[in-house]
């Protein structure tokens, strides 16, 4: 029995490492590998191994052995969700993270200060491993986060390219076009675009840092990592929940495109192109999953994002027009 677990321990090990090495390299495979890995590790390899010293120990603690399979159960999944970016991640990890001193040390040493043949080096031991997953977590979260914030300046540059391109063509400038650019449409469109501006200007404002400068070089941000620093910057434009007036914003243009012939079609596709989702109920609130919810960096992204959208939207609706 033993030969067995050790076997799939060994498998396990060897499981993880190799996911960790395909996603660290980009490689095909590494989500399914990582998942099988920790699978084996948790839910075959760690109740084996708990079963068998539980029964060594006759039958003893058997509440110490649930919880600690519970803890690695929570910890494990929490670094897997993490690394592979799955929905939740966050959420999870902030759960992982203080689970091993809230549920399980007060159970462990409540259960071992029965025991007093118990080994007070075994207690400092198992403080020093939690300490070890807490920073390995951490750092895992840290790692993840800015690798992703990494690629993101590349999506920041493409927009910022496109838009200095967008700029300099005839239909993005209302009054190029005589009436056709006082049309309805345009005006909701010119609306959010000063919105954005206005967002933008109050985000960098609040980083200290200039459009130009975000626009040069997107790695600018000292804090880019960070969640809710957009959503107060933009509170400070006296809204009533960050992202008030984008929100509305894109309503009003939708709605003027679903009532305006030949643009039903456009309507349609515009929630998904502008990434917006219209609440569920009054309690749901869409900016926040952008503006409080996001780094930094990404809140950024989307409003350049938007702000390409927009412009080609206006010179698509003036271009139908002339």
């Amino acid at each position: 029995m033993k030969q067995k677990i050790y076997v799939l321990g060994l498998v396990s090990a060897l499981g993880i490492a190799a996911g960790i090495f395909l996603k660290v390299n980009h490689l095909a495979g590494a989500a399914i590998i990582l998942a099988a890995g920790f699978a084996t590790l948790v839910l075959i390899f760690l109740p084996l191994a708990l079963i068998n010293n539980y029964k060594s120990e006759n039958r003893q603690n058997l509440i110490l052995y649930i919880v600690t399979w519970i803890t690695c159960f929570v910890v494990f999944g929490g670094m897997l969700f993490k690394i592979l970016h799955w929905p939740g991640a966050g959420y999870i990890l902030l759960v992982a993270l203080p689970f091993p001193y809230v549920v399980f040390l007060p159970v462990f040493l409540i259960i071992t200060s029965r025991n007093k043949n118990f080994n007070i080096y075994n207690t400092v031991f198992v403080l020093f491993l939690l300490v070890g997953i807490s920073v390995l977590s951490a750092l895992l979260s840290l790692n993840v986060s800015k690798e992703r914030i990494y690629d993101s300046y590349d999506l920041s540059r493409s927009y910022n390219r496109m838009e200095v391109i967008l700029n300099e063509l005839p239909g993005i400038k209302s009054n190029t076009l005589g009436m056709q650019g006082s049309s309805s449409i345009n005006l909701k469109i010119d609306n959010l675009l000063n919105v954005v501006d206005e967002y933008k200007n109050l985000i960098f404002s609040a980083e200290n840092i200039t459009k130009q400068q975000w626009i040069n070089d997107p790695g600018v941000l000292i804090r880019p990592e960070a969640p809710a620093l957009a959503g107060i910057a933009i509170l400070k434009g006296n809204e009533a929940f960050p992202g008030e007036k984008l929100e509305k914003g894109i309503k009003n243009l939708i709605l003027e495109l679903e009532k305006s012939p030949g643009y039903e079609n456009l309507a349609k596709a515009a929630p998904e192109i502008f990434n917006y989702k219209e609440p569920e109920s009054p309690e749901d609130n869409w900016a926040y999953s952008v503006f409080i919810d996001n780094n930094l960096s990404w809140s950024i992204i989307y409003l350049d994002a938007i702000e390409v959208n927009l412009k080609m939207i206006k010179i698509s609706v003036n271009t139908t027009n002339l």
